[in-house]
Parts: structure tokens; sequence; C-alpha cells
């Protein structure tokens, strides 16, 4: 009678196992399916011109008044010119996407920010 027990209690045991992994595996084909179409679609919103032209616009805007204030505070002009390199390296971007191809639009994006990030880390400080 008790080896009946013990046995009814690992099989009950394996049961809520299975059943857990069941309801794991339920879960996992849910969310791989919401989780590949919301990629799908972020993507093809992210890739928009739309996005790509208004970043570059809110890039442009926000260097002009950094820029602007931090020739103002310390008369540098290297800050300035490795914002401008970047703003041109990225507003190039946009046109050779389509003739060039998405690794060259990936690369002088890459690029472009880069070397505008590093014009405004220089411009935060006012040592000459």
């Amino acid at each position: 009678m008790t080896r009946d027990l013990l046995d009814d209690r690992k099989t009950s045991r394996l049961d809520r196992w299975a059943m857990w992994l069941s309801a794991a595996c339920v879960v996992h084909c849910l969310a791989t399916t919401v989780l590949v179409a919301a990629l799908s679609t972020a993507g093809g919103m992210l890739g928009s011109p739309l996005v790509h032209e208004g970043g570059l616009l809110v890039a442009i805007v926000l260097g002009c008044v950094a820029f602007g204030r931090g020739i103002v505070a310390h008369r540098r002009v290297l800050p300035i010119v490795l914002g401008a390199t970047g703003l041109l390296l990225m507003a190039a971007a946009l046109f050779v996407s389509h003739a060039g191809g998405h690794f060259v639009e990936a690369a002088l994006t890459i690029l472009g920010v880069a070397v505008l990030a590093a014009g405004h880390a220089l411009n935060r400080h006012r040592h000459p």
C-alpha cells in the first residue's frame, strides 16, 4: 500500500512537471509569435526615412544650440568642426542609402554619430 502511495506521488509530481512544461511551451510559442510580429513592425517603422530625417533635424537643431553656447563660453572651434563633420556624415547617409546599400548607410550614420558625440564631449568642457 505504501509503495502504491509513493508511486502515485512520483506520478503526480511527474504530471505536474509535464503540465508546467506544456504551459511553458505554450507561453514560448505565443511570445515568439508576438515578438516576431512586433519586431517586424518596429523594424519597418524604425527603418523609415522619416525617422532618419527627423532624427537628423533634431540633431542639427540641438547641435546649433549646444555648439553656439559652447563657442560663446570657451571660444574653441574644434568642437564645432567635429560636430559639423558628424552632421555632414549623417546627412550623407541619407543620400547614399539607396545607391550604396544599407552597409554604407549604417557605416556613415554610426561614424557621423560618433564624431558628433566627440564634438559634444569636447564642447562640454570649458578649458582650452
